[in-house]
């Protein structure tokens, strides 16, 4: 189980579990998320959340980990851009020790 921080005084986080890296890397959600300016803000967490939507809708919601991953990470309350930013550094720090 990892913590990351989601905002930018660091009193808020959102705990993220192997599971939950492995559905990203399972349906490689953070390939071409991030354009080439390198900048993660709302609109990248908005193309992530419409993106996972329509990996939801088409597969009819079979894939347990995936909805999972949505009520546990993606629409946590306190996902901001800021945490999908230390989830990215997280996720690539895991992939590329």
């Amino acid at each position: 189980m990892y913590n990351i921080i989601s905002n930018a005084s660091g009193t808020r986080t959102i705990d993220i579990s192997d599971e939950n890296l492995d559905v990203i890397e399972r349906y490689s959600l953070f390939k071409n998320l991030v354009d080439s300016n390198g900048i993660v803000d709302d609109s990248v967490l908005e193309k992530l959340r419409l993106n996972v939507r329509a990996l939801v809708e088409s597969t009819n919601a079979q894939d347990k980990s995936l909805l999972d991953f949505c009520f546990d990470v993606l629409y946590h309350p306190n996902m901001k851009a800021t945490a999908l930013h230390y989830l990215l550094a997280l996720y690539t720090h895991r992939v590329n020790p």
